[in-house]
């Protein structure tokens, strides 16, 4: 999952793919150290302390998931039967869907693997999201299925659907995490299925970390029934993330949601957040925390 800053920012902020080096992979399970908690000052407020607990911890977040993807599941039959039905935007879709095989379009990290225990180790640590950690975090393969997720993949896969895994976790994690969703009972056809960030897509040049190309790259070869995710990236290109420009785009595609596209609950991190302090990361923590809480509506 990769954290705020390496899903959020747009190409002018991002140079995500020139912060890691091309060379590096992720290390085999055997070479990673065991956690070790840090000694951190337990009354020193974390932003995400409540976001993780929530998701490790309630009923109610493992309900919501739940509800989604019963929801969606229960919808799988008329997707099939509808041949006009295309969750893919009309800029991003690019050819006709009509004849081709039908998929499904998942978003990995809060969408169908729950990454909170990394999380929480960063907590624990008092750190923040860095490559490398969250590389070592992947190879591992400890990430769970979000309730529900297993359920509805396996129902779309029965039918002859195909679920695509549209993700911003970097290419060269594709063996770890398809052999995780294997190891969780998630259906992945072959390793085509994992689309991850630094895919080629011939005359698409990739935004950062957003997923148009990809999202392209599928439609080429798919009608994509559903798209599934935690982010509004996850479903259509975000080409300004300021909270009044995303409160639009959601709107704009309002009718769409429950239906073509299904939204899992993420309180702990997305672009959602650094939209709020101008997506500058380099901001100290305390100025950040400071505009958003500037950004709370007090109803005065």
């Amino acid at each position: 999952m990769p954290s705020p800053r390496t899903l959020t920012l747009l190409a002018c902020a991002l140079a995500l793919a020139a912060c890691k080096p091309t060379s590096y992979t992720a290390p085999a399970a055997g070479e990673i150290p065991p956690p070790k908690a840090a000694a951190v000052d337990p009354a020193k407020p974390n932003d995400n302390l409540n976001a993780v607990l929530w998701m490790q911890d309630s009923a109610e977040y493992g309900a919501v998931c739940e509800t989604i993807y019963r929801a969606a599941t229960a919808q799988l039959d008329a997707a099939l039967a509808d041949k006009t039905r295309d969750a893919l935007v009309p800029e991003e879709r690019g050819n006709a869907a009509e004849g081709l095989p039908p998929a499904v379009v998942m978003d990995v990290d809060e969408t169908v693997l729950d990454n909170s225990p990394y999380q929480a180790r960063l907590i624990a640590n008092g750190k923040e999201y860095d490559d490398v950690s969250w590389d070592a975090w992947v190879a591992e393969k400890k990430a769970q299925p979000l309730p529900g997720v297993v359920a509805f993949a396996q129902a779309a896969a029965a039918k002859g659907i195909t679920v695509l895994y549209l993700s911003n976790r970097d290419e060269h994690l594709q063996a770890a995490t398809i052999a995780n969703l294997k190891a969780v009972g998630l259906p992945v056809k072959d390793d085509s299925v994992f689309l991850g960030l630094g895919t080629f897509v011939k005359d698409c040049e990739q935004n950062g970390s957003e997923k148009n190309c990809r999202r392209r790259l599928a439609g080429q070869k798919y009608r994509v029934l559903m798209q599934f995710g935690d982010q509004l990236g996850d479903f259509v290109q975000v080409l300004a993330n300021a909270p009044k420009d995303r409160g639009q785009l959601a709107g704009k595609y309002r009718d769409w949601f429950g239906q073509r596209w299904w939204m899992l609950p993420n309180p702990s991190y997305g672009s959602w957040e650094p939209a709020v302090f101008n997506n500058d990361w380099a901001q100290p923590q305390a100025k950040r925390r400071a505009a958003k809480r500037a950004a709370l509506d007090l109803a005065n």
